[in-house]
């Protein structure tokens, strides 16, 4: 065994042969020559057995939804329209959009593999079959596309969810009869009218006018000014003939606030309809599949109708009614399809880091790295404590935001009219700290792939660019966790004025005392459960009692509530973080709860126990506000190593858990030596536009 010195010296000289002008002499030459070549070994050859049943725990992150993903899965690798590469070298099959295609090229073979599926009548009841098996199976599908292509998800997202669930939801038995079975066959194409150049987060602010004229009995659509232009609008560009127009609606001189219209903006044979103009947003840094679009609406007349009228109505006199007299409420009803949209987003982040991790975690099984000492084998990747760092607590907390957003569909696919301040509260913190975390874990999986994670074949780069606009649309994250943090701090207030105990949003605990917290650094207690909620729920009472008293003193002082709020946006955006973290640790919680004793137990205890521990050594305010003490804080920073340790022999059955199939991973998920081999190049080389070059 050589001494550090020694190692560091080998290394340096290696390193500096590789600087120097000198290429290395015969001798050199014939010693490089005399090494072994490389070969790739699959992990599932030299990781041991899993101690748990991958399958089970398959079925646990899925529920019943496995043989519909699978069914779509089997569907895209067995067609070729679904293939990112028709002509694959050596049966090297991947699917996924060819992100080297043109912007018209991907918005074409968007729209065919939707038609693909719309022929084969997979989309029969998505809007007109409400039993429970129609309702999970769409949704299941739904998270197969998405995994497959967010592009094709979004664009279909947008005609079923948004302007199918706005006609369903927002609409009645005369829109329903009307519109939504031509939706389902596509006879309809539809697109979501909402935001605008001037407005996206401020939707009540939008510009967009409808007036109503008695005696033809007709609105009339306008766009009065250019921020008033529909902006971002999917699949207004190309393919959309409908669209649901959100607008002010004026009436016998007093504005009514916000409501929805059916707007035809193309004939059937796909032209722009008179008073109708469209133009396209052009190039995106992502999503160049969908066909978002800008409209202007000069003085559109649409039938009385038209007018979506679940929430309000105009009678044929010019009359306006509702069964919603509170304006407020009102707005909030016109916004509920949006809800649909954070849920299904929540999930979808959660399942591209699956894709992302299974990708690198696989490679980092099979690439190897330097040795630690002269004549040993190179080290795996993920045998680094470093590597296990930067991506074993992203995969433990992947597995428990699964398990809490398992939660929130349920709660959604059966939701009741009493749960719908939960679902907008639950979908707005899991859509916000869902997405960040997607975010985050791309790029450390792009990092961890080192040149191999900027290649387009092997995905995560592109996944990254293709859903870093996730943060945005449903709502921006930061507003979003505001918005979490408002409704939290306006039932506290409310319970404190009128003396009531908390019921409801998972703030029963509020009601009780603080729970005293251990100041021992000792192992057991900083892995025990009960201290992880414990500490939780402490961070998520200070904030929320920190944000009240510091609201009341500036209102006290003469500012508005609404100043006020914003003046504190620190502890606001602190607090819906804890609140959403929260959330989740109570999920995951439930379902360790239910589980039997046993090893699938034991592993998904030790993936909380790395979330929560790896939540409180990076959230700052723990520290800040002395929830743990500092001899704590830096025992919980050495716990995450070695927790990183404990998952690290997991790592491969983890992966296998999530159930992807090769084609939609990359190819250095697999065997990327015999990918790169010159045989493949050859094999491609009269496909390729340029010529191979042979030196």
């Amino acid at each position: 065994m050589e001494g550090r010195s020694e190692a560091v010296n080998r290394r340096v000289g290696v390193l500096a042969q590789h600087l120097s002008l000198q290429g290395p002499t015969m001798d050199e030459q014939i010693l490089i020559g005399a090494a072994p070549c490389l070969q790739y070994v699959p992990p599932e050859r030299h990781e041991g057995p899993a101690k748990f049943n991958p399958a089970a725990l398959h079925k646990l992150l899925v529920r019943d939804d496995g043989d519909v993903h699978k069914e779509m899965f089997n569907l895209f690798a067995n067609t070729k329209i679904f293939w990112s590469n028709p002509d694959p070298p050596r049966g090297h099959v991947y699917t996924s959009m060819d992100y080297n295609a043109t912007k018209e090229q991907q918005r074409d073979i968007t729209f065919e593999r939707i038609i693909y599926l719309r022929d084969r009548g997979y989309f029969k009841g998505w809007l007109t079959d409400d039993s429970p098996a129609s309702v999970r199976r769409k949704s299941a599908m739904h998270e197969a596309i998405s995994m497959f292509d967010q592009s094709m998800a979004v664009k279909l997202g947008v005609h079923i969810h948004l302007w199918g669930g706005a006609v369903k939801y927002l609409g009645t038995k005369r829109h329903h009869d009307k519109w939504l079975a031509r939706t389902e066959d596509y006879e309809v194409a539809g697109c979501f009218g909402l935001t605008e150049l001037g407005h996206g987060s401020n939707v009540r602010g939008i510009e967009t006018v409808a007036s109503y004229d008695p005696a033809r009995e007709e609105f009339i659509i306008t766009t009065p000014c250019e921020t008033a232009q529909k902006y971002w609008i999917g699949g207004a560009a190309m393919h959309a003939n409908h669209t649901v127009a959100f607008a002010q609606l004026h009436m016998n001189g007093r504005n009514e606030g916000v409501h929805a219209f059916i707007v035809p903006i193309r004939d059937a044979h796909g032209r722009v309809m008179p008073g109708v103009r469209i133009a396209d947003c052009g190039h995106k840094t992502c999503l160049n599949g969908i066909d978002n679009g800008r409209m202007w609406f000069d003085s559109v007349r649409i039938p009385r109708e038209n007018l979506l009228n679940a929430v309000a109505d105009v009678t044929a006199d010019g009359r306006y009614i509702s069964p919603i007299p509170d304006p407020d409420q009102r707005f909030a009803a016109f916004m509920a399809p949006l809800t649909g949209g954070r849920v299904t987003l929540a999930i979808s982040a959660v399942n591209q880091c699956k894709v992302g991790l299974s990708i690198a975690l696989r490679y980092a099984l099979t690439r190897r790295a330097f040795a630690l000492t002269a004549g040993e084998e190179e080290v795996l990747l993920l045998d680094y404590p470093t590597h296990q760092r930067r991506l074993l607590p992203l995969l433990a907390k992947t597995y428990v935001l699964n398990l809490a957003v398992n939660g929130l569909r349920e709660l959604y696919l059966s939701r009741r009219p009493s749960d719908v301040k939960d679902i907008h509260v639950q979908s707005s913190g899991y859509k916000a700290m869902n997405s960040w975390h997607m975010l985050r874990t791309l790029q450390e999986c792009r990092e961890a792939c080192g040149g191999m994670g900027v290649k387009s074949d092997n995905r995560i780069g592109h996944l990254y660019a293709e859903h870093d606009v996730m943060t945005t649309f449903e709502g921006d994250n930061v507003v979003l966790m505001q918005t979490v943090s408002k409704a939290i701090l306006a039932d506290f207030m409310a319970a404190k004025r009128k003396g009531k105990p908390m019921h409801g949003l998972g703030l029963e605990h509020l009601n009780g005392p603080r729970v005293p917290l251990s100041t021992s650094s000792n192992r057991a207690i900083l892995r025990d459960p009960k201290f992880h909620l414990a500490l939780f729920r402490l961070r998520e009472r200070d904030l929320l009692e920190r944000l009240a008293t510091r609201v009341n003193v500036l209102v006290s002082a003469g500012h508005s509530i609404s100043d006020a709020l914003n003046q504190s946006f620190q502890l606001s955006s602190d607090l819906g973080r804890a609140h959403a973290e929260l959330e989740v640790l109570v999920a995951a919680t439930n379902v360790l709860q239910g589980l039997q004793a046993g090893a699938l137990k034991d592993v998904l205890t030790l993936l909380t126990t790395l979330f929560a521990t790896v939540t409180v050594d990076e959230d700052p305010v723990f520290l800040r506000y002395g929830y743990v003490s500092t001899e704590q804080g830096q025992a919980v920073h050495d716990e995450v190593a070695l927790l990183c340790k404990e998952v690290r022999p997991h790592t491969l059955p983890l992966v296998h858990a999530f159930g992807l199939p090769a084609h939609l991973l990359g190819p250095i998920a697999f065997d990327w030596v015999d990918f790169e081999s010159w045989k493949n190049v050859e094999q491609g080389r009269d496909k390729w536009s340029g010529q191979v070059a042979h030196l």
